[in-house]
């Protein structure tokens, strides 16, 4: 039996496993394989009396404070990545999901688009691989490529501004 899932099912399905108390998810099938592990609070494990709930939750407070500092410290660098606001005549393209960013097909083969590019709405103009899933990202509108604001081959972000355009 051939089962076929799309971003939708996917996601009714991750919703699903993670407001249950599943702590291990596996599905397979032709072409995918679908692993979720889940680390749940343990309630039993605080229950023993020689270990007095507040010094646990001081610990988890200084761990978080530094996984915040280390965070910080990470993050900061990323700063000048950011895009300069762009004019307001310009429409951005941003990132549905966290992927690698690529402008063409394959490598060797010509970008979808180039600044200066006209595109139509359901035109390819970029493609987004996610977890070995290539995802062609289609222009929602008319325009016209103005700015194309990451390299090809680079990691991006969920919301991350990929290209800004003139809707034409």
């Amino acid at each position: 039996m051939a089962m076929k899932l799309d971003h939708e099912d996917l996601n009714r399905l991750i919703e699903k496993i993670s407001t249950s108390d599943i702590q291990e998810f596996s599905l397979e099938g032709e072409d995918f394989k679908l692993e979720i592990k889940r680390n749940l609070f343990n309630q039993n494990q605080f229950t023993n009396n020689s270990v007095p709930n507040n010094s646990y939750d001081r610990q988890t407070i200084a761990n978080q404070k530094a996984i915040n500092d280390n965070a910080s410290l990470v993050n900061e660098p990323e700063t000048t990545q950011v895009a300069p606001p762009g004019r307001s005549d310009l429409t951005e393209v941003t990132s549905p999901m966290v992927g690698t960013f690529y402008r063409a097909a394959a490598p060797g083969e010509d970008p979808f688009v180039e600044v200066g590019n006209k595109v139509k709405v359901g035109q390819t103009i970029c493609i987004l691989e996610a977890m070995k899933l290539m995802n062609e990202i289609e222009s929602e509108f008319n325009a016209e490529i103005v700015e194309i604001l990451v390299e090809n081959g680079t990691p991006v972000e969920f919301g991350q501004v990929l290209m800004r355009v003139k809707q034409s």
